[in-house]
């Protein structure tokens, strides 16, 4: 695994990769606060873009639309001039394309948990704000992390398995990792 950002012209990105609850969001805000950088979280980016939220994209659009509007908010991302730290929603490295875009423009980190602390973290009504969690939630998430790990694996630069390690220490970890520091991962 790599130890630093790939650099695309000035442009620097850090992409955090990995399933919903995971904490890609608490600790992307750290780090990004840490580096001085932006911070983007594309599940913020897709709803903005559609005028309405997930949820509702989902219902009334289905999920090939959030999709598309989700590779598009990486590509538009991943395009701007400032350094940022960009927390992607969980299925958003199911694109071949949004996962080519963020290995050529920024280090891909994956932030790695068990199911059975993603659905700790989420708690047992995780699947009424998540479409994908709608039934069962805890067999849901050991389903899709089972399936996207390989997706994850390949397109991350480094991983951090998280399960005992709170937002400040991923965020801490990641800018060792960045400084060409020794880091547990």
């Amino acid at each position: 695994m790599t130890e630093g950002p790939t650099t695309t012209g000035n442009r620097e990105r850090v992409y955090l990769v990995g399933m919903m609850g995971v904490g890609k969001s608490t600790a992307g805000r750290l780090l990004a606060e840490t580096l001085g950088w932006d911070y983007v979280d594309t599940d913020d980016e897709v709803p903005r873009r559609a005028g309405k939220g997930i949820k509702e994209i989902w219902e009334q659009d289905g999920e090939a639309e959030f999709r598309r509007l989700e590779a598009e908010a990486v590509a538009d991302v991943a395009s701007r001039p400032a350094p940022a730290v960009v927390a992607l929603g969980g299925g958003a490295v199911l694109d071949e394309r949004s996962r080519r875009i963020i290995k050529d423009s920024g280090l891909v980190v994956w932030l790695r948990a068990d199911p059975g602390t993603l659905f700790g973290r989420l708690g047992p009504q995780a699947g009424k704000g998540r479409p994908l969690l709608r039934q069962g939630p805890e067999e849901a998430l050991r389903r899709l992390s089972d399936a996207r790990a390989p997706i994850y694996e390949g397109t991350a630069d480094l991983a951090f398995d998280v399960d005992r390690m709170n937002p400040r220490d991923v965020a801490d970890a990641i800018v060792k990792a960045l400084k060409g520091q020794p880091c547990a991962s």
